[in-house]
């Protein structure tokens, strides 16, 4: 069985150029532009690749973007003053604080304080609550299970039913990628590194999404034949022979996985471009509701709808 490849970089692309045309749409309607505020703590190289990733993306889609850079040894005070003055600032629509934080800072305390109209990572806790409240829909799904989301309707890979396993618990991937699958009626487990004979379960998945950040974790024979494979680790292994010195894989060893699965992201060029393309969507959202009165729909324009799930998720259509 060979698996179909699901490329990230091509899906994330259209999604690009939907929001840069949305964008220049919301200019000409408001007169305004939608802004980013990134806020990075510390050097962490990871993140400052990340932030610059963004930001480029943000530049490309004709989004503004607020940088600013503080020290790893910054006190909770100045961080707070910081976010707070960005929440004031009506040119800023979405505010970004890079993950992970200097262990001194509270994150929870952090991601709080950016009011829930401007938190486009999805993080904020009424957010996560909200994702998991029957009835009720977030401001902002996460970006990276928006993205897994979107890439999953987009080709008609059907949730509803299937018994889906995700690797990880962490409220950036796992725990809201779990909320917002069971609204999606899917039967979801959550592993993570307590949990015994790890690949008993993940056999038993019809769809397997790995963010576990431990590369090569899952084998080839740990899927189920047919199984669909959401792999969003992004690590760095030691390579002499590449130009950096590393090289990047995720946590499935892909060749084995493509040999069983019948669809699979590959590391690079899967989930990573899809949660940027997310972060553009959710800032427009966010322009849109604060400025206009009302966001765009979740998930528009390349998914599959034959089910009827994708309007699910649809809580503010724009009015007529």
């Amino acid at each position: 069985m060979a698996a179909r490849i699901l490329d990230g970089r091509a899906m994330a692309a259209r999604w690009r150029d939907w929001v840069k045309a949305q964008v220049e749409a919301f200019r000409a309607r408001t007169g305004q532009v939608p802004g980013l505020a990134t806020v990075l703590i510390g050097d962490h190289p990871a993140s400052q690749t990340y932030v610059r990733a963004k930001q480029s993306a943000c530049a490309a889609a004709g989004i503004r973007t607020f940088s600013h850079c503080l020290p790893a040894d910054v006190d909770r005070g100045t961080v707070l003053e910081l976010v707070e003055a960005l929440a004031r600032n009506p040119e800023v629509h979405g505010i970004l604080v890079q993950l992970p934080l200097p262990p001194h800072l509270d994150e929870e305390e952090i991601l709080s304080a950016i009011p829930l109209e401007k938190d486009v990572d999805g993080f904020h806790p009424l957010n996560i609550g909200r994702l998991g409240l029957k009835g009720k829909d977030p401001y902002f799904i996460p970006c990276t299970p928006l993205g897994i989301l979107a890439m999953l309707q987009e080709v008609g890979i059907p949730i509803t039913g299937r018994r889906a396993v995700i690797l990880g618990r962490s409220r950036i991937v796992g725990l809201p990628m779990a909320l917002l699958l069971l609204r999606f009626d899917a039967t979801v487990t959550i592993c993570h590194s307590r949990t015994p004979d790890l690949g008993s379960v993940t056999r038993q998945a019809d769809l397997l999404i790995a963010a576990a950040g431990r590369p090569g974790l899952v084998r080839g024979e740990m899927i189920q034949p047919g199984a669909v494979v959401i792999d969003v680790g992004i690590n760095r292994v030691v390579d002499p022979q590449a130009p950096q010195g590393y090289r990047l894989v995720g946590d499935v060893v892909f060749e084995e996985a493509a040999a069983v699965a019948s669809a699979i992201t590959p590391v690079p060029g899967g989930v990573g471009p899809m949660t940027v393309a997310m972060l553009l969507v959710n800032t427009l959202k966010a322009a849109q509701r604060q400025v206009e009165g009302f966001a765009s729909p979740w998930l528009e324009p390349f998914l599959s709808k034959t089910s009827g799930e994708a309007d699910r998720l649809q809580p503010n259509a724009p009015k007529a």
